[in-house]
Formats: structure tokens, sequence, C-alpha cells
């Protein structure tokens, strides 16, 4: 049985390979471990940072990453065809370990991380040999914070969310179930998320932050909301996906209304109301219809 390293093991680790290897001249770490405010669990990685001299010889050795540990399979960021890197500047490992653990490590020169170490706010500095780091700030996730939306962005939210229920029930209609969990998950819930982050962040003077993919929802939403939200995913089934839309859509009307009365801003309820309208007639139409007739009692 391989039994996982502790944090201190590991923090032992990094100071020791750092200490004992000239061309590495300052460590650095950001992520979920330098947040106060982010759960612990056994699944936080380290990120990692290597200020050195230089990148290259780094990568060239294709064993030095062996000192952290025994890889169980990792990947190679900067090495990605389709995107961009700067490996003169800035290269990167991700691994994950046999013992459960996962480094994500990257190795970075001087002019670089003197550059860009205040780019993330989240960021604490365990070792500085030579003072060539400047100082920085005690780490926080204020960068991450809910942010208040002026009148015009809040407005766009709600036209970009009713809009594209249009998406949903051509969708649905034609049972595109793959197309459909894509404009639901990528561009309707996305508003949604929004809206439900404005009305806490709203009640809260918007210091509170939703973590990744709105990751933190359920710490800020009733046990009654949470579910609703958790509602609002769907399978392959069609009609499981329609209840769900408009559940979507409930809940997007009711947290909007709050929103804009808690921030005093206009909300065009009759749009809303249009759409949703627009989505129950395209649900009771028929799979041979050739036109769409909107009953005068939805217009």
């Amino acid at each position: 049985m391989i039994f996982m390293r502790s944090e201190a093991t590991m923090y032992q680790l990094f100071m020791d390979i750092a200490k004992s290897d000239d061309r590495i001249l300052a460590v650095y770490m950001n992520g979920s471990r330098t947040n106060s405010n982010a759960p612990k669990d056994i699944f936080q990685d380290y990120d990692i940072v290597f200020v050195v001299t230089k990148t290259q010889p780094f990568i060239e050795d294709k064993n030095w990453i062996c000192k952290f540990g025994n890889i169980l399979y990792m990947q190679y960021p900067d090495e990605h065809p389709n995107f961009p890197s700067d490996k003169e500047n800035i290269y990167g490992w991700l691994m994950q370990f046999d013992d459960g653990n996962r480094i994500d490590l990257h190795v970075e020169t001087v002019a670089h991380a003197q550059t860009h170490i205040g780019d993330d706010k989240l960021c604490r500095i365990l070792l500085d040999k030579e003072h060539i780091l400047p100082e920085i700030s005690e780490a926080t996730d204020v960068d991450y914070h809910v942010k208040k939306p002026t009148q015009a962005q809040f407005r766009a939210c709600t036209n970009e969310f009713w809009w594209c229920t249009n998406n949903l029930a051509k969708g649905l209609w034609r049972e595109e179930i793959p197309y459909v969990q894509d404009m639901a998950n990528f561009v309707v819930r996305k508003e949604l998320e929004k809206m439900l982050s404005c009305n806490f962040g709203s009640q809260h003077d918007f210091h509170v932050s939703v973590g990744k993919s709105a990751k933190y929802l359920y710490r800020w939403l009733s046990e009654d909301e949470y579910q609703s939200y958790l509602n609002t995913y769907f399978g392959g089934n069609t009609q499981e996906a329609w209840n769900a839309v408009f559940t979507m859509c409930d809940l997007f009307s009711r947290v909007t209304e709050q929103v804009a009365q808690g921030l005093g801003y206009t909300y065009p309820v009759a749009e809303g109301k249009a759409a949703r309208a627009f989505l129950e007639c395209v649900r009771q139409l028929p799979k041979n219809a050739v036109e769409i007739v909107i009953p005068k009692e939805m217009e």
C-alpha cells in the first residue's frame, strides 16, 4: 500500500530540491492552498513555481522531475500544438503521483517572475535565496470575488439568457440533445450563474467568491435554492431536458427580480414572459408541424 505524503512532507520536498540546486533562486506557490477561503481536502494540488536562471536546462533534462516522486501520469501543457507557449520564460509539468498527490509545477525566469508574480493575488513566497522577488501582499482571493454589474451588464445578462432559450427550444423540438447540452451548459447556464452570484454578492457587499465553474454556489444558496439549481441539469432524455429548462427559467426569473430590486436596476419582465411563452409553444408543437403558431393566450 502506498501512503499519501503529508502537506508538511511535500513542502519539505520542495524546499530540499530548491536549496540543493543553485539554478533555483526562489519558490512561490499559488492556487487553492494559498486561499484561506477554499475548502481543504485531499484533492488540492500543489501549484508550485521555481524561479530559475534559465528554463531550458530543466526542459531538456527529462528525468529531473522524478525527484518529486513516482509519476502515475502527466501532461506537458506547453507542448500542446494548438496553444501558444513561452518556453524561454516559463514552462510547466502537470503531474499526478502514485501516492495521490498532484503537483502543477512551473519553472520561470527571474525577469518573468519579477514582472508577473503579482498577476495572481493568491500567491505566497516560500523561498527567496537572494531576495530577487518583489514584496507582495498576503494571499487573497479578492480577484475572484463576484463583481457588481452595471445596469448595462445586468441587462445584457438577462437578454442573453432569454434570447438563447430560443436555441434551447428549437434544439429540444428537433431532439438534438448534444446541441441542447452545449447551449444549456456553456451559454444559458453561464448567465444563470452570473445572476445567482450577483444575488448573494449584493447581499454581502460583493466580498464573496463562487469559485471556478460556480462550484461554491452551495455555500450561498439555501438548501431549496441549491436543489432547484441542481435540477437544471439533465441527461439524454428530451422530456427531462424540457423540465430542466423550465426550472432554469423559473429560477432565473425569481433571482433576477431580486437582483433588480436590490441594486435598483430596471428589469423588463415582459421579455422573460415572452421567451417562456415561446418555449411553452414549441414544447407543445407537433413533430409534423409545418409552421409555428403562437396561441393568443401565450402572446
